[in-house]
């Protein structure tokens, strides 16, 4: 099935290259469960956690839009996802768990976990920092963040990253009320942002690396560069509530 992202060539890159095998994993924005599938197939024992139809994407409330007939689109196209989700999860005989709900107040009946991973869903959801620290509070080892790397040269990349983006906590607010685009996403942030906000969390010690990934755009599949931050726990109580 051809779908907007194909990660399958490069998907340890976009993971950081964490061990999984013996690991209690959270999966935040699991989405069709590419990557929930993969951890598994690596030893993990994976929750998945999404939005079902009944809850409401962070949608960027422009004053001159009318948003009737798009929250009704973005309903259907999370029922969707939660569809190809469950047939897969048929396909594979997978064993991992489906929990629904926003991201600001993931349940704490979930439990402890080793590793959370929040990939490609924080650019989407207004309050970035509260959404890690819903999920964080869980987890005991390991966090796993990927992000868009912004639009950026293919040769040379890294180099190329503008001074702010490598080296200050960079949070670019992306929504431009003139031509009220886009919707669905908020943010642009650095590596450097994103380990201030982990390591508020008890999470001090991080790594960054970057790679690219396939995406599709009509009949075109481009590269894009993304950055992913693994980060774990040095300070806090581990697995306890902040």
């Amino acid at each position: 099935m051809e779908g907007e992202w194909d990660l399958r060539q490069r998907i340890d890159d976009y993971l950081g290259h964490v061990n999984f095998r013996g690991k209690r994993v959270l999966e935040l924005g699991t989405a069709s469960g590419f990557v929930c599938f993969h951890m598994e197939r690596q030893g993990a024992d994976v929750v998945a956690y999404d939005l079902s139809d009944k809850q409401g994407w962070d949608i960027v409330p422009y004053a001159q839009v009318d948003y009737s007939g798009f929250m009704q689109e973005r309903r259907n196209h999370i029922k969707k996802l939660n569809n190809a989700f469950w047939l897969c999860h048929r396909a594979f005989n997978s064993l991992s768990r489906m929990v629904y709900g926003d991201v600001y107040s993931v349940p704490p009946a979930i439990g402890e976990v080793d590793i959370s991973t929040f990939c490609s869903i924080l650019l989407h959801v207004r309050d970035p920092f509260m959404a890690l620290a819903s999920g964080l509070k869980l987890t005991r080892e390991t966090v796993i963040i990927t992000e868009p790397a912004g639009k950026l040269p293919l040769p040379s990349f890294i180099r190329a990253l503008p001074k702010p983006f490598r080296s200050r906590s960079v949070m670019t607010f992306l929504p431009d009320w003139r031509r009220q685009e886009p919707k669905e996403t908020w943010w642009r942030l650095s590596p450097r942002v994103v380990r201030q906000f982990i390591g508020a969390l008890g999470f001090e010690k991080t790594t960054v690396t970057y790679h690219f990934q396939k995406y599709r755009r009509g009949p075109i599949t481009v590269t894009l560069p993304q950055f992913t931050v693994v980060g774990q726990r040095t300070s806090g109580v581990r697995g306890r509530s902040h």
